[in-house]
């Protein structure tokens, strides 16, 4: 015999729009956006000019890719995720049947080719960031199995793809250059001890689903060290970088976001479990602040050299 809950609760046939929303999860687009924005900022050119060219981006990074690859892990995430947060629209039958799974196969066609309008760099960074959230999630890669790869796909592309894509997008698809190339991955690496604070709040499911996250791997201490340590060593390491490119007063304020963190760092080291989503909400904006801080010394950077090469072109 039913019980009364099931036989109040109506069968679905379909998703409302409102869980559709829920599955693309917009909080998640912030990142990849900025991501790309510092990248365009880098590349030193007319933003007004390219404006185009900007909103073209924010929407393939954020609405479009960012959203394809949180419907590819809900669904098969599903089994954790029912475990972990029963709530979320496909354990919870609001999103019946296999939706989640058309969903996020459509979301990744039509980010594909939304990217086409990017030219052939804006083309071939969202092939390579579909192909790594599709093998983030999805067997027989399934990169989410283990918290050192399945991290490091994340972080490389929701910053540095991203960040690469804003720049060579800007210079009309030519190589962003060393500068951007160096920034944009060691934010990658920073951005790996972001991602691990996201498993803090799934670890008893992780550990009975077989999925080694680094809190599973290396215990809530452990994995709250190592996602410290990555944050503040990328951010030294951008300090350096902009010292060495003669812009000492973007290195300053790099370091002066970090150091602001290092209070909110101590506490979750103490309380791992209990604070890591106090690090995400209070910590990773100053973490993404430094990035554009980054960004506009790469752009001044950039503005200082086009006139040394215009002469150089003349001669």
């Amino acid at each position: 015999m039913d019980s009364p809950s099931l036989a109040l609760t109506p069968y679905r046939t379909r998703p409302t729009l409102a869980t559709v929303a829920e599955l693309l999860k917009p909080i998640t687009w912030f990142p990849p956006m900025w991501a790309f924005a510092c990248g365009v900022v880098a590349s030193g050119q007319d933003i007004g000019a390219n404006w185009v060219l900007l909103v073209l981006g924010l929407v393939l990074t954020g609405p479009l890719v960012c959203a394809s690859s949180q419907a590819v892990n809900d669904w098969f995430d599903r089994h954790v995720d029912a475990i972990n947060e029963p709530n979320r629209p496909i354990p919870s039958g609001r999103m019946p049947g296999r939706w989640g799974l058309g969903i996020a196969v459509g979301w990744t066609v039509l980010s594909l080719l939304w990217a086409t309008l990017m030219g052939p760099w804006g083309f071939a960074a969202c092939g390579l960031a579909i192909a790594l959230s599709w093998g983030y999630s999805a067997p027989p890669v399934r990169f989410k199995n283990n918290g050192w790869w399945g991290n490091a796909a994340c972080a490389l592309s929701y910053e540095g793809l991203a960040w690469l894509t804003g720049t060579a997008v800007m210079l009309g698809g030519a190589w962003p250059g060393p500068h951007s190339l160096a920034l944009a991955l060691i934010y990658s690496l920073g951005a790996h001890g972001i991602m691990t604070l996201n498993d803090f709040k799934a670890i008893d499911g992780d550990r009975r689903m077989g999925v080694a996250s680094l809190p599973v791997q290396l215990g809530a201490r452990g994995a709250a060290v190592v996602a410290c340590a990555l944050m503040l060593l990328a951010q030294a390491a951008v300090a350096l970088l902009l010292v060495f490119w003669q812009l000492p007063w973007h290195a300053a304020v790099v370091l002066a976001l970090a150091a602001a963190q290092w209070p909110l760092m101590v506490k979750f080291l103490r309380q791992p479990i209990e604070r890591a989503l106090h690090v995400s909400a209070f910590g990773v904006p100053l973490f993404v602040s430094g990035m554009m801080v980054s960004a506009w010394g790469l752009r001044q950077l950039q503005l200082l050299q086009q006139p040394l090469q215009q002469l150089l072109e003349l001669r």
